[in-house]
Formats: C-alpha cells, structure tokens, sequence
C-alpha cells in the first residue's frame, strides 16, 4: 500500500505537516523515497502514527516519542521501561490524592473545617495538641503555609479554627512525605471555599482525570502491542 502524507494526515486528523515532523522526529519509521523526492509512506507509517497519537494521549508527548524511537531501534525492553514508569507515576498521583482525600475527612470529622466552630490556640497549645515543635510551626508559617494572627497586646501568635484546620492537614501530610510546596494547593482548595466541598469536589475530578488517563494508557498499550509485536514470537 502507497500512502501520500496527505493520506495519513486526514487519517488522524492532522495537518500534512504534523506528518512530516512525525517522519523527522523519528515517530515514524524510516521513510524511503521516491526517485523525485517525494516520501513513500505504506500502511506500517499508518500505524505508526496511530500508535503514536496513542501514547501521546497516555503517556504524554516525550514519553511516546522515547517509546516510538525504541521500538524503531529494537529495543523493545527500553520501550516498555518507559511505559512503566508512567504507569508508577500514575500510581503515585493516586495514592497521593487519597490520601489528601483521607486527610481532608479526617479534619472535617473532627469540626474542623472552615466552618467549624471558633477557636483560639496559642502556639504552644497547638503543637502540644498537633504533637509537634513550636519550631515547626513555624517553620510552617514562614513557608506561607500558617498565617496566625498576633494578639495586639502580648504580640503571641494565635490560631482561630481555620488555622487549626491546616496545621491538622500540613502535619498529616507531611507524615505521608509530602513536601511543603507539594502542601501549598491543598490548602488554597480549602481557602478558596472556605469549606472542604471545593477540595472534595476537585478530588473528584481530579480521580475522573486519572481514571480516564489509565484508560488511554490501555488503550496506548494496545496500539503499541500491534505495532510493535505481530512480527514477533513470543520468547
């Protein structure tokens, strides 16, 4: 089969050009050409591209480029390395979002969400309460993750109940390893709102997210067993 460049193009739904580029960059396998110059694509560049267009959905652009040029080099088991590891990475963003998931019902089933009852602490009051040193708390504050407010008298820092709410969440996520700047979003989720619904509401679309990512992932896979196995037998 003699496929024009035009032809893959209104296959994918991509300009002339896009095909080009994906023969330049490797995306594609080698593209003989003819006696005049023009390149002669045949129905393996087809699946190429879809393959390609797969992986980008998935994996995203760099990895499926990684992917297409290990398989045009025969290196298959490097292809499937870097499928692996965006497999892991989106295990990963799972269980990181469940467990702000888990930390965010925790609070709230304690009172402790925006709208929880008032609440005034002195900064040795709430370390004793949270188990932790005044000094990280203030480490805390000075990474703009706490703001306390100084009584006007005695200059001492004091949490009201918000402040209480997002030390509970930076110490319970910082047990789970998350880093400081890692922190920070969650807690303008619960700022924004002024209550855990806007977070709740963004972890649910944040698991749809993922849910159709490994969706693209299976369909990506797919595609590349196709592509990169029929010629193949099994070791």
């Amino acid at each position: 089969m003699r496929l024009r460049p035009v032809d893959l193009a209104r296959a994918a739904g991509i300009s002339t050009q896009q095909v080009r580029n994906y023969a330049d960059a490797g995306v594609l396998p080698p593209t003989p050409r003819t006696d005049s110059g023009y390149r002669h694509f045949g129905e393996r560049h087809l699946d190429a591209l879809f393959t390609y267009r797969a992986l980008a959905r998935g994996f995203g652009g760099d990895a499926a480029r990684q992917v297409m040029h290990a398989v045009h080099e025969d290196d298959v088991p490097r292809a499937l390395a870097v499928l692996d590891a965006g497999h892991a990475e989106l295990h990963d963003q799972r269980r990181s979002l469940q467990e702000i998931s888990d930390a965010l019902e925790v609070i709230a089933g304690q009172g402790l969400d925006a709208t929880g009852p008032p609440g005034s602490l002195r900064i040795g009051e709430l370390a004793a309460r949270l188990g932790v040193r005044t000094s990280a708390l203030r480490v805390w504050e000075e990474a703009g993750l706490l703001a306390p407010q100084r009584d006007h008298a005695t200059k001492y820092r004091t949490y009201d109940a918000a402040d209480i709410r997002d030390a509970r969440m930076i110490r319970m996520l910082r047990q789970g390893g998350y880093l400081l700047d890692q922190i920070r979003p969650v807690l303008e989720g619960l700022r924004e709102s002024g209550s855990g619904d806007a977070l709740r509401e963004a972890i649910t679309q944040r698991r749809a997210q993922l849910t159709w990512r490994a969706t693209a992932m299976l369909e990506a896979a797919a595609h590349l067993h196709q592509y990169a196995f029929r010629t193949r037998s099994a070791p």
